[in-house]
């Protein structure tokens, strides 16, 4: 016995979708041209073999010339009218060195300071160091100073998370590692370089 449907349409058959029938070689050939394109067109580059003379391939303990995170914090600093901004680079520089976060640095002077906007006068204390009582002859002195102090004082002695680094930088505060967290974030949304 037959259906309605089978009466009407006929006897079940798969058949290609209608786009496809006319045009099926066409369709088959198109998609292998494709493929073949695109596995021609994937190959690896190695810097090496690209580079002019003028290039140098970047060593450890050698600088490239341009670094993205010098350029995205001076930038984020430049919009509070930072003093530290134009010492982006001693920032990025000595947190190489010390194997911090970039953002560590900066953030705790956000949290402290406005970073650096709102301290004694001639102190370079943008960090809260001292509650405030401390002074740095420069700029870069300060933070060459809390970098190598955070990594050896902090990081190095058991406290390598910011919420432990909170315990000991600004012990009575519940919201100063929340804080500097925030302004972590805020100066680039990468993960962070360590463990929160």
């Amino acid at each position: 016995m037959t259906s309605a449907l089978e009466y009407i349409f006929g006897g079940y058959r798969k058949a290609p979708p209608f786009f496809l029938q006319k045009h099926m070689k066409k369709f088959i050939a198109f998609i292998l041209i494709t493929i073949l394109l695109v596995c021609l067109q994937t190959k690896s580059i190695y810097a090496q073999a690209v580079s002019d003379p003028s290039a140098n391939i970047k060593g450890k303990g050698q600088s490239s010339g341009f670094d993205f995170r010098v350029e995205n914090l001076r930038n984020y600093l430049e919009k509070f009218n930072s003093p530290l901004a134009p010492y982006a680079n001693d920032i990025v520089a000595n947190a190489d060195k010390n194997g911090l976060d970039y953002r560590l640095v900066p953030a705790i002077s956000g949290v402290e300071s406005t970073f650096g906007k709102y301290i004694p006068n001639d102190t370079y204390n943008a960090y809260g160091w001292a509650n405030g009582n401390y002074s740095f002859t420069s700029w870069p002195d300060s933070i060459d100073q809390v970098s190598e102090t955070l990594k050896s004082g902090y990081i190095d002695k058991g406290a390598p998370t910011i919420a432990k680094i909170a315990k000991r930088y600004a012990p009575p505060s519940t919201t100063w590692g929340y804080n500097v967290k925030y302004f972590v974030s805020k100066i680039d949304t990468l993960p962070l370089n360590f463990d929160i």
